[in-house]
C-alpha cells in the first residue's frame, strides 16, 4: 500500500493532510490525518515533520482497516514520537567523541616568533 500526499489546509488550529492511498489492485481512496499545531509546539516537533509523520501513522494501520474516516494524530503519538527522538540524539551525544584540544596554548610560537604584547 502507498500513500501520497496531495495537500493540506488550516482548520483551526489543526493541519489536515489528505493522501491518496493506493492499494494493490491500483484503487486509489483519499485520507485525511489531523494534526494539532498546539501539542506539536509543545513537544518541540516542526511543522516540516509533520507530513511524514501523518504519512507514518497510515502506514501503521491495518490493511483492511478503513480509512476513509480523518485520523487524528493524538498527544500520545506526539508524545511517543518526541521521546524516540529524544533518545536518538542521547544516543547520538552519548557516541560523540570529545573535541581535540592541542598540546598547549603555544603550539606554533616557535616559528612564529615573539608577538608584542
Amino acid at each position: 500500500m502507498q500513500f501520497v500526499l496531495t495537500g493540506f489546509t488550516h482548520d483551526k488550529g489543526l493541519r489536515v493532510f489528505t493522501f491518496e492511498r493506493m492499494g494493490e489492485d491500483r484503487v486509489r481512496t483519499q485520507c485525511i490525518v489531523k494534526a494539532d499545531l498546539a501539542l506539536t509546539r509543545r513537544y518541540g516537533i516542526q511543522i516540516q515533520e509533520l507530513p511524514l509523520l501523518c504519512r507514518g501513522l497510515l502506514e501503521r494501520r491495518e490493511e483492511g482497516e478503513d480509512l476513509s474516516a480523518a485520523l487524528t494524530f493524538t498527544e500520545e503519538e506526539i508524545r511517543a514520537y518526541s521521546n524516540e527522538r529524544a533518545a536518538a540524539k542521547a544516543l547520538a551525544a552519548s557516541k560523540k567523541k570529545p573535541p581535540h584540544r592541542p598540546a598547549s596554548e603555544n603550539l606554533g610560537a616557535a616559528w612564529r616568533g615573539q608577538q608584542p604584547q
